[in-house]
């Protein structure tokens, strides 16, 4: 037997491994060291109230034999993408229910979307890039393409005329940058993707932290049906990293190639995933309730807070920064001409402080750090005041 030989052509150490490698034999020989994490972007605050207690009321659905739950619907029960498709409409996108497909997450949506796509199909990623779209291609095969995404440009690459894609990964607000596109510019990678018949896969995970006036989805640009695939999560909207759920939008007129993307997906989800568990289908829907609502904004208000606070530290700093208002990622320039790794390491071993080096996520990362919003709050004013005091 033979090995899918393009794991070869893999980073040998996926980043955040990498990461914990470090400082994990960090901890080890230095045990009494405090060390704060700002790297990583899981979240730190419980789910909210009116979610666990649905998510109570559908694990007691299954103690009795009237209401137990099998197998769910592979898109995902209809009570919950209508409630997607209501939340949409907050922010004036009409999306019907039946475009909607409920799954495990957006990571593994992003992923897993290059299954119902050819092999020799050209993707085209910005760089800095989120390290799954590029992996999930290298595993399959792919040539990727990059485009480029630097500090004179703000992080938001545009589309060059010149070159050719068949597959665009997007982020808004970005992973690791913190950019948000405006609509705008949303509406000049739309028609370069029409123009090259090819499809724009969105990653709109961040959405609700937006707080400006940008789209909250790419389907708030004209012309995104005839384009555009859409991801989006909960984990970060309202602390499902562990739970578990997120979506996927996919207009029902979409075709490419003599096919319908919206059954390729379906029948591809019907193959290899047996969709979310009723309990956590039931917490998904409530978070779209409006006492949902309330309670997951009073969470990611806490963690826009701290985001505030890091980037007024960088302004006192005088270090560029993008991110940190529409985003919980805030994405900084390193002091002195560092590298990212070293000054991954100067934050470790001097500040006892974690974040995450910007060359992990491509070459454009090089001389750049993130750090995330996601901690607690006492322990991001202590980081912040480290990190001051080994910069200042």
């Amino acid at each position: 037997m033979k090995i899918n030989q393009n794991f070869d052509e893999l980073v040998p150490n996926y980043l955040f491994a990498e990461i914990a490698k470090r400082v994990n034999d960090y901890q080890k020989n230095n045990p009494e060291k405090d060390i704060i994490r700002l790297g990583i972007g899981d979240v730190t605050l419980p789910l909210a109230p009116v979610v666990i207690e649905a998510m109570k009321k559908g694990a007691d659905d299954l103690a009795a034999k009237e209401t137990f739950k099998g197998y769910p619907d592979y898109e995902g029960y209809a009570f919950v993408r209508e409630a997607v498709a209501e939340y949409y409409k907050s922010f004036g996108v009409d999306i019907s229910p039946d475009e909607i497909l409920i799954s495990d997450g957006a990571k593994s949506d992003c992923g897993n979307i290059g299954d119902i796509f050819d092999k020799d199909n050209t993707v085209l990623v910005t760089d800095p890039v989120y390290p799954v779209y590029v992996d999930s291609n290298i595993m399959a095969g792919r040539k990727i393409i990059y485009a480029d995404c630097n500090k004179e440009n703000g992080f938001k690459a545009l589309p060059d005329e010149s070159v050719k894609a068949d597959i665009i990964y997007l982020c808004s607000p970005n992973n690791p940058t913190g950019a948000a596109y405006t609509a705008d510019e949303l509406k000049l990678w739309i028609d370069y993707a029409d123009k090259n018949s090819a499809i724009i896969l969105y990653d709109a995970a961040y959405e609700a932290f937006i707080s400006e006036d940008l789209p909250r989805s790419i389907f708030a640009v004209e012309g995104a049906r005839k384009c555009c695939i859409e991801f989006c999560s909960l984990s970060k909207t309202a602390g499902f990293t562990g739970t578990r759920c997120g979506y996927t939008v996919i207009p029902k007129e979409l075709e490419r190639d003599g096919h319908n993307i919206y059954k390729l997906w379906y029948r591809r989800q019907a193959t290899k995933f047996n969709g979310v568990s009723w309990p956590v289908q039931c917490a998904a829907a409530a978070v779209f309730s409006e006492e949902g609502q309330k309670q997951i904004k009073e969470n990611i208000n806490y963690y826009k807070k701290n985001g505030e606070i890091i980037a007024a530290a960088l302004d006192e700093l005088g270090i560029f920064y993008t991110g940190g208002k529409n985003s919980p990622y805030i994405w900084l320039e390193c002091p002195d001409g560092m590298g990212s790794w070293e000054f991954f390491d100067l934050l470790l071993t001097k500040a006892n402080v974690v974040g995450t080096p910007g060359a992990g996520f491509g070459k454009n990362g090089e001389g750049f750090f993130r750090l995330t919003s996601f901690g607690d709050r006492d322990k991001t004013i202590e980081a912040i005041d480290r990190i001051k005091a080994i910069l200042a």
